[in-house]
């Protein structure tokens, strides 16, 4: 089968009537243009250029090609302009997904941004919890998520860390705990929590402290949103572990070193799949709005 290096080989020793100054013009060595048309001889069934002393000159199957071989090289050299040009026009439709927390806290000028810039892109955007948006990205359902990165490696993802998020272990003013001059993890656990559900990443990470230290969580109530957490801790339903964001006059901050918890929050992508221009730019806009 023949190969557009081949051919574009051919084209230049051709024009040139030398395998030497060909080799020099395209960048490789004497033997690799050689190689090239042998190889290219070899499929076509045909000498295509006679070697008399040091003279190259094409035979009348060489002289033939010639022609047809130009025109390739011009429809490959329009083919490529017109993807650079594509490449340039970003439109079409990017999906992506994020968890509410995300989404709302750290994207809105992000979105701003990018529906004023790139108009000619129809954007959509599912709000949903960060585990659900992994899997949409793993079943191809969406380009992108902006998402708590995990904290296991997957093969197939490629996480991008923007953003790192400081999580907080509160109570209510008015808590038992908020009275204490000091706390330590085996009287925290031995108090009620509102936590996230145990399939989060969240959760996951606070559960890995407290069995580190052979403690499990009292866990009053189980939810996802963070807003409802904070919500709940307010009104003295337990402590909770809440993003810096979130936390207002109506809590009190329990300093325990152990819970100084950081999630690394970002995008994450198939590795198998070819980004489109306007998902590679959202990236670019987020990356610039963290900094």
């Amino acid at each position: 089968m023949m190969d557009i290096s081949e051919l574009l080989t051919f084209i230049k020793v051709a024009e040139t009537s030398s395998f030497s100054d060909a080799a020099e013009k395209l960048f490789v060595t004497q033997p690799a243009v050689s190689k090239r048309i042998a190889s290219l001889e070899l499929s076509l069934e045909t000498r295509l250029f006679d070697r008399i002393g040091r003279k190259v000159q094409l035979t009348e199957s060489g002289r033939r090609l010639l022609p047809r071989a130009k025109n390739l090289a011009l429809e490959l050299h329009d083919i490529k302009r017109s993807m650079s040009l594509q490449e340039g026009d970003i439109s079409g439709e990017l999906r992506i997904a994020t968890s509410h927390h995300v989404g709302l806290r750290r994207l809105p000028t992000t979105l701003k941004r990018f529906q004023l810039e790139y108009s000619n892109v129809t954007l959509t955007a599912d709000f949903t919890q960060s585990e659900d948006a992994y899997q949409q990205v793993i079943k191809g359902d969406v380009e992108l998520a902006v998402i708590t990165l995990s904290n296991q490696e997957n093969n197939t993802i490629e996480s991008i860390p923007i953003w790192s998020d400081p999580l907080v272990c509160v109570a209510s003013k008015d808590h038992v705990l908020s009275q204490m001059k000091s706390v330590d993890l085996i009287q925290l656990a031995s108090h009620a929590c509102v936590l996230p559900k145990q399939n989060t990443f969240t959760r996951q990470m606070v559960d890995s402290v407290l069995s580190s230290n052979n403690l499990t969580p009292n866990v009053r109530m189980s939810t996802n949103n963070f807003e409802t957490l904070t919500m709940l801790t307010s009104i003295g339903w337990g402590w909770s572990l809440l993003p810096s964001t979130l936390i207002n006059e109506d809590l009190c901050v329990l300093h325990l070193d152990e819970l100084n918890i950081a999630r690394k929050l970002g995008v994450i992508y198939h590795k198998q799949r070819t980004l489109s221009r306007a998902a590679r730019v959202f990236i670019e806009i987020m990356q610039a709005e963290a900094l």
